[in-house]
């Protein structure tokens, strides 16, 4: 006789990473039904490495071990941002290209967030600073959150960000009526506990 899983609750794992050449951070929330559960966060150190090659060999295999640990379903990341040095955007992009490896080696998909969209999902103001986005994580997740982690508070509200703009999609209900996708109602139907 088969179980039936119809009445299971839906569960997903997300990897979020703040990639970084000094300091990267990282994040491992669960989703059961609507429900956001913090796993795991830290960051990687990588100021004692003194190539470059080999800190991206550090971020390269503890994404790796993270991904062997939790089994993530999906991997948000942050979108390398152009600052006033190039050669530090070009630093940076090849830290996430290495972090996004680790994901493709294990043929997790990745989905990349602008800081201002990580920042707007999270606090409502794309121009918000660490401290607040670490701020409105603890109420989301009702938890007190490291203050010295800010690169892994990052991570946390990359993989918060994704769950919301994942299930901003439409419900199937709502894929049937014709609603636009991603549009606001759906996010609002979606999201009740998020409106206030």
């Amino acid at each position: 006789m088969q179980k039936d899983l119809s009445n299971q609750p839906t569960e997903k794992i997300i990897l979020g990473v703040d990639p970084g050449t000094r300091i990267a951070g990282y994040a491992i929330i669960r989703i059961i039904e609507h429900r956001i559960e913090l796993l795991q966060y830290g960051v990687l150190k990588l100021d004692k490495y003194n190539s470059h090659e080999l800190k991206l060999k550090k971020i390269f295999d503890r994404i790796t071990q993270i991904i062997e640990e939790f089994l993530p379903d999906e991997m948000a990341i942050e979108d390398p941002f152009y600052g006033k040095n190039p050669q530090s955007m070009l630093k940076l992009g090849r830290a996430q290209g290495v972090a996004m490896a680790a994901a493709l080696n294990r043929s997790i998909p990745i989905v990349e967030y602008s800081p201002k969209t990580v920042k707007m999902s999270v606090t409502g103001s794309g121009s918000a600073s660490k401290e607040q986005v670490a701020y409105m994580l603890e109420s989301i997740l009702k938890q007190k959150l490291e203050a010295e982690y800010l690169d892994a508070t990052d991570a946390v509200a990359i993989a918060i960000c994704h769950h919301y703009h994942a299930t901003a999609l439409p419900s199937a209900a709502a894929k049937k009526k014709g609603a636009k996708k991603g549009g606001w109602s759906a996010f609002v139907s979606e999201n009740p506990n998020r409106i206030k």
